[in-house]
């Protein structure tokens, strides 16, 4: 398949290419910036003959990350994540902990936020909340199939497992350690629940008669495309927190104090 083509797949069902990924434009960023810390450390000396601190060169090499971020119009939320990042890894460096004490905790970010560069879905944990006001949107005449994407540890499926028990609600997670930790609560319930663990990227949204997923901004579009393209006449889509940019809700249910929503679109 043509490049070009391949490219423009991509943009159309959501998804980018590996290289326009966010995560991976800062970590560009950052290794651009490092040139760059380099070349001014260069130059001073010659021209004045003055070294930069250690210290210097890190905040430095921070603040062009991040105004080389801004400039590539990363969200804002990278800006403040590149200048930290530098001085982070100085400080790391300065307590000298035994290596492998850094190696567990890349282990377990790893298992727990999985691909969340390619996806860009961090964790999101719903809350007692959220799963009461799902379990309201739910027809209540009929059985149905419920799917929770991204269902992290588990706890709406489990919920909702226990109230429609002759339904069939499933939840799919990619990230390996909440996926683990939702069979194993289920198996020690002795839920009907039931937990998948894969991409639901890969599964056909018209098998279910409502889809629920507490994403992230930059997911819904994807979403959007997929649930337009897969999801049959009658079934409902909900998303927490989360709008679709464009489309307009049919459900729009305020939460929580701080103005968290639960939104809702008939398809």
């Amino acid at each position: 398949m043509d490049r070009s083509v391949s490219e423009d797949n991509a943009e159309l069902s959501g998804r980018k290419p590996w290289f326009r990924l966010p995560a991976v434009q800062a970590l560009l960023m950052q290794c651009v910036a490092l040139l760059i810390v380099l070349l001014i450390i260069v130059a001073v000396f010659f021209v004045t003959g003055f070294k930069l601190s250690f210290i210097d060169a890190v905040l430095i090499q921070g603040a062009c990350a991040a105004a080389l971020s801004r400039w590539r119009q990363l969200a804002s939320w990278w800006l403040p994540m590149q200048f930290i990042f530098p001085p982070a890894l100085l400080a790391a460096w300065m307590l000298h902990l035994p290596s492998g004490i850094y190696l567990f905790a890349f282990l377990i970010f790893l298992a727990v936020y999985w691909t969340t560069f390619r996806t860009q879905v961090p964790f999101y944990p719903s809350n007692p909340v959220v799963w009461t006001a799902v379990a309201g949107l739910l027809p209540q005449s009929r059985t149905i199939r419920f799917i929770d994407i991204g269902s992290g540890f588990g706890g709406l499926v489990l919920h909702l497992a226990r109230l429609r028990g002759e339904s069939k609600v499933i939840g799919i997670e990619l990230a390996p350690l909440p996926w683990a930790a939702s069979r194993v609560r289920a198996a020690f319930r002795r839920s009907a629940g039931t937990f998948i663990r894969g991409d639901y990227d890969h599964l056909d949204l018209g098998d279910f008669d409502v889809v629920f997923g507490y994403l992230s901004p930059a997911a819904m579009p994807a979403l959007w495309n997929k649930a337009c393209a897969e999801m049959r006449p009658g079934t409902l889509l909900l998303s927490y927190e989360f709008a679709i940019p464009g489309v307009q809700s049919q459900i729009t249910n305020i939460l929580t104090p701080n103005g968290a929503i639960l939104y809702g679109w008939n398809m």
